[in-house]
Order: C-alpha cells, then structure tokens, then sequence
C-alpha cells in the first residue's frame, strides 16, 4: 500500500503543473473512475464533493489555495467536506487529530495552522500531548482536546473515516470524489485546476440527473 501511495504521489507530482482546459469534455476512465459501488452520501439531497487528503502530504498543502476558494463558492446544493485518509503510523495520528478538532467544531479556525506547522515549520504532531501542545497556541483548550481525542466517540469516526476511504477505493492523495460515484485526483485530471473542472462537470452531471 505504502508503494501505492508514493507511486500516485509522484505521478501527482509530475503534473501538478499542469492545467487542464475547461471547455473539454471528460470521460470516465480518463480523467475519472465511475466507482462500482456508489458510497451513500452524508447529507441526503445535496450533492456531495469529498476531498481525502493528509497533514503530511506536500500535495494536499499546495492544493489549500486551490481549492479553499473554490468550496466557499460551491452552491447551496453541493456540499463539500474533507475525510483525513488513514493509511497507518503519522497518517493515523494525523486523522485523528483532523477528526478530534472537527467534532470541536474548531477544525476550520486551525486547520490552515496545522498545516503550515506540519509542512513548514516540520513540527510531526504525531504524539496527542505534542499536539495538544501546538494547538493550545492556537486557542484550543488542551485538556478538552486530550480528553475528545481518546473518546469512543472519536475512535468510532476514526473507524468510519477508514472504512470510507477503502469504499472510495483510494490509494493516493488528495482525490476527490463525487456523490459516492466519481474518483479523480491530481493525476488523472492534469494539475489542480483540472481536478476543479472534473469536479464542476460531475456537480453538473449529478445536478441534471435529479
């Protein structure tokens, strides 16, 4: 698995610049997979726009600009979330934490913060004291943290959160899924902006088809 990670990371790697033309149409086993089973969706009636991603990821960091400004803008229909993939050892540790400070509702005042202290400033945040350490920097009470991290409540998301990415079928990020039915990522859409057009013509395709 840990070859089948590095192996999409560098093939991610080698297009990342790359940008793919708005106007051309897709097609499934091109620029996405159409999954053989679809993954219910979490809120039913919205079209769902799932991004997996890791704090230890360079890819997932670059793709922060991309595609923050973008959600913000999505329709009252779509509804966007992020699944920390968990392929074991810091992947684990990391996903924990992304889902300890969500079910805080503090993810999205510190989530830039985690990033920059993983990706720049090379702090692990691997250990839950290191990382309640670094977050009470950023005004998250350390013992509510501790306390919310090693909950049943949590280690059953943890759970979830796996069980969903093997339904996904991923073994490389950040991809993207679409309602449950549609994989793509970095490599098989050509860059960023290519993951965003494939994203906006399958919002598109599952919107006509209600």
């Amino acid at each position: 698995m840990r070859n089948l990670i590095l192996s999409a990371t560098l093939v991610a790697a080698s297009v990342f610049g790359m940008t793919a033309q708005a106007a051309e149409p897709i097609e499934a086993g091109r620029e996405y997979v159409e999954l053989s089973n679809a993954v219910p969706v979490s809120v039913p009636g919205k079209i769902e726009v799932v991004e997996l991603f890791w704090y230890g990821c360079p890819h997932c960091y670059s793709f922060e600009p991309v595609v923050n400004p973008w959600a913000e803008k999505l329709p009252a229909d779509v509804n966007f979330k992020r699944i920390p993939a968990m392929f074991g050892g810091p992947w684990d540790a990391h996903g924990q934490m992304f889902l300890t400070l969500e079910a805080m509702g503090v993810e999205h005042q510190v989530h830039a913060a985690v990033f920059e202290a993983i990706q720049v400033q090379r702090k692990k945040l691997t250990d839950p004291e290191e990382m309640a350490e670094f977050l009470a920097t950023q005004g998250v009470d350390k013992d509510k943290f501790l306390a919310t991290f090693n909950s049943f409540a949590i280690k059953g998301q943890v759970q979830k959160a796996k069980e969903l990415a093997k339904k996904y079928e991923i073994t490389g990020v950040p991809s993207m899924v679409v309602n449950g039915k549609y994989r793509f990522d970095l490599g098989t859409a050509q860059g960023p902006q290519g993951v965003l057009n494939v994203a906006d013509q399958l919002i598109a395709k599952e919107r006509a088809a209600k």
